[in-house]
């Protein structure tokens, strides 16, 4: 492998303040960008395909598709993963739970993917069936004229009617140290590292606070659930156990230690945020 030849970008279809609480927890050292109205570009600062004195190289496919994939099992949005070394170029998406998907092209740009795995991209980006498909299916045709890095412009190209905006020079071929110093000049760009468990817990748990399910887990709403689990638990309990039923005492049992663990955590964050 080149090493100045690879390059990798990270594409979370989401804001840089949603992003970057999940980001963190990477444990890697970033530059956090918005790209566009509901996109934001996670750049490397390091090179850890190159591996280091006690580590072997590992392709960057793999690390991005790593990365991606653990940024959304944590999240509600897609993650886009963009790599490129001395021999290929491609992509991997994540979306929550379901299995990635990825496309590779050589170098020249013969695609080497299946055809499939582009239909599911536009299916998981709500792309439209026919004309976006269309285009990404000219992206699995041979063309003489088009080698790896076109391709990937040609799928950030069908992005772009997503909202998906790119800052000049971040752009598929760049080495990694231009795709840094390029971000490092952004406006308003972000420099995300790892800052230890205990602040990458907190971090996880402002996250979900600030999410659309925070409600439930931290306020009065979470408290009155609580409560209700409580109130729910302790008669279902002692109905079960009163009738020898395991299961409606283990459904009384699991309830009470659902209210409980929701108040504990409750008067825990309550002290944490305490002058």
């Amino acid at each position: 492998m080149n090493a100045t030849s690879t390059g990798a970008l990270l594409l979370c279809r989401a804001d840089p303040e949603t992003v970057r609480p999940l980001a963190h927890l990477l444990r890697e050292q970033m530059l956090l960008a918005r790209a566009g109205e509901e996109w934001s570009v996670l750049v490397p600062e390091g090179k850890p395909w190159n591996g280091g004195a006690e580590q072997d190289p590992e392709p960057v496919d793999r690390i991005l598709g790593g990365w991606a994939t653990a940024l959304a099992v944590g999240s509600t949005w897609p993650v886009l993963a963009l790599w490129w070394d001395a021999d290929r170029a491609g992509f991997t998406l994540a979306a929550g739970f379901r299995r990635p998907v990825g496309y590779i092209w050589l170098t020249d740009g013969t695609p080497v993917g299946e055809d499939e795995a582009l239909r599911t991209f536009a299916v998981r980006l709500g792309l439209d069936p026919v004309l976006d498909v269309q285009a990404l299916e000219e992206l699995t045709r041979p063309d003489p004229d088009a080698d790896a890095d076109a391709r990937l412009r040609g799928l950030l190209a069908v992005l772009t009617r997503t909202g998906l905006t790119l800052p000049t020079g971040l752009s598929p071929g760049e080495s990694a140290d231009r795709l840094r110093s390029v971000a490092a000049v952004q406006r308003e760009v972000d420099r995300v590292e790892w800052a230890g468990w205990r602040d990458a817990v907190r971090v996880e748990l402002d996250a979900v606070e600030s999410s659309r399910i925070g409600p439930w887990v931290r306020g009065p709403r979470a408290r009155a659930v609580a409560a209700a689990q409580l109130a729910a638990g302790l008669p279902l309990l002692l109905w079960g156990a009163r009738r020898r039923s395991g299961g409606w005492a283990a459904a009384g049992a699991v309830l009470l230690a659902q209210g409980v663990l929701g108040l504990v955590y409750e008067r825990a964050r309550a002290g944490a945020d305490a002058p």
